[in-house]
């Protein structure tokens, strides 16, 4: 049996332990949990699934149930600086030394049942809200739904924020074959939201199929932009002259909507304030989406990688920024639509510069440089060591009234946010 003293010693054992990154099914893992938790005992758990959304309505949910003074657990992935952003309790990342008492104890019952690297952050994530006491926990699925280690345990309200073309390796290709996957979350006689407001037909045949009750943005909710704020309602129930939600661009009332439904549907077993949900509107703040740096020449950052996610950020930066020249820093993992991506981002970026990421994943110079060229886009830059050198590259030449775009992968965010840090 394996044990380490640092958080680190664990997470690099675990990368090389499984031989797949990414291995999709509940066996291995649901094993484990039964083995750590016999009981099966859990709190309220709201999971939410779907392309794009998911750590935006996991941030309003948790803000909302934290301004009511609940005691709240969060789940999501991937980090952007430290591992520990994963597993939150009220809104601080939990300690190394809770996360390797959780490894130890999973390595412990684990026997000869293999893990990978998700399985374990996740399972330790379970066990850890599970002893602290909490009220509600908030569980982000990391890859599609159906067979993602999260879908282990059964939720009291299931969201689903969008859903798109990604990770066609393991979703399929089209919206309906994803929409499927996802909806793997749903459970009978439980609440299914869907803010995605044009679903696929799959996830409705899903939620008839488990006799879930679900609840569609445009037809069971949604919500109406006014002069001063906004107002959301579902059947009778209705907020009026809402605060603007804390995170920017038109997709977030869908994501806040979403969210006020969720809240609303556990108020039997958790009810809230609407002076909570509208503080939780207010308060709430996620590093990575949209996120801005007033510098000289401002720096907006975005985890954005994939063409809805993109399009959303095209809206926002001519709506917000119109008329700046904008010089992009920008890098993506070669299993991403990056020629989809560039089409999209094209009209608005005046230069690009591609910096590269030591994960193995991530798209190399050469395969960018022929991904450019057939994007018939001239006005780019290569040949930069990584994050660092970019960027400065980028920002020599900006002038007054530009703005330094970074965005196109969590990992790129990471490093940019790190550097700032040095600095």
């Amino acid at each position: 049996m394996m044990h380490f003293d640092s958080l680190e010693g664990w997470l690099t054992w675990q990368e090389s332990l499984h031989p797949l990154t990414i291995d999709l099914g509940l066996d291995r893992s649901s094993r484990v949990f039964h083995a750590l938790n016999p009981d099966g005992i859990k709190p309220p758990t709201i999971t939410v699934a779907g392309t794009n959304g998911k750590g935006s309505c996991i941030a309003y949910l948790e803000a909302i149930y934290r301004a009511e003074g609940y005691r709240v657990g969060a789940y999501t992935s991937p980090h952007i600086l430290k591992y520990n952003e994963r597993i939150k309790i009220d809104g601080k990342p939990v300690s190394d030394e809770l996360i390797c008492e959780a490894f130890s104890r999973i390595e412990a019952v684990r026997g000869d049942i293999s893990l990978s690297y998700f399985e374990f952050g996740t399972l330790a994530a379970l066990d850890i809200f599970r002893r602290s006491n909490l009220d509600v926990q908030l569980l982000e699925v990391g890859l599609g739904g159906r067979l993602d280690a999260v879908n282990i345990i059964d939720p009291d309200v299931a969201l689903i924020t969008s859903i798109c073309i990604d990770h066609v390796d393991w979703l399929g290709e089209t919206r309906e074959a994803i929409g499927r996957e996802k909806a793997g979350i749903f459970r009978a006689d439980t609440p299914a939201i869907v803010g995605d407001p044009e679903p696929p037909a799959s996830l409705a045949q899903v939620a008839v199929d488990q006799q879930a009750r679900l609840y569609c943005l445009g037809k069971d909710f949604g919500y109406k932009k006014r002069a001063a704020g906004w107002d959301w309602f579902a059947g009778d129930r209705r907020l009026t002259q809402l605060p603007e939600p804390g995170l920017k661009g038109e997709h977030q009332f869908r994501n806040a909507s979403s969210a006020i439904l969720a809240v609303a549907e556990l108020a039997g077993a958790l009810p809230v304030s609407d002076a909570a949900i509208r503080q939780g509107l207010e308060k709430v703040r996620l590093a990575g989406r949209f996120q801005l740096i007033n510098d000289e020449i401002p720096v907006l950052l975005d985890v954005g990688h994939n063409p809805q996610a993109v399009r959303t950020l095209v809206d926002y930066v001519a709506a917000t920024f119109p008329g700046r020249r904008i010089h992009a820093v920008f890098s993506m993992m070669k299993d991403k639509d990056i020629a989809g991506v560039i089409e999209i981002m094209r009209p608005v970026i005046f230069n690009w510069f591609f910096a590269p990421l030591s994960n193995p994943r991530a798209a190399t110079e050469p395969l960018m440089r022929e991904i450019f060229a057939q994007s018939s886009v001239t006005n780019v830059f290569f040949g930069f060591k990584g994050f660092a050198e970019a960027f400065d590259a980028a920002k020599t030449q900006s002038q007054e009234g530009d703005l330094l775009l970074v965005f196109g992968s969590f990992f790129l965010v990471s490093d940019c946010l790190a550097e700032f840090e040095k600095r």
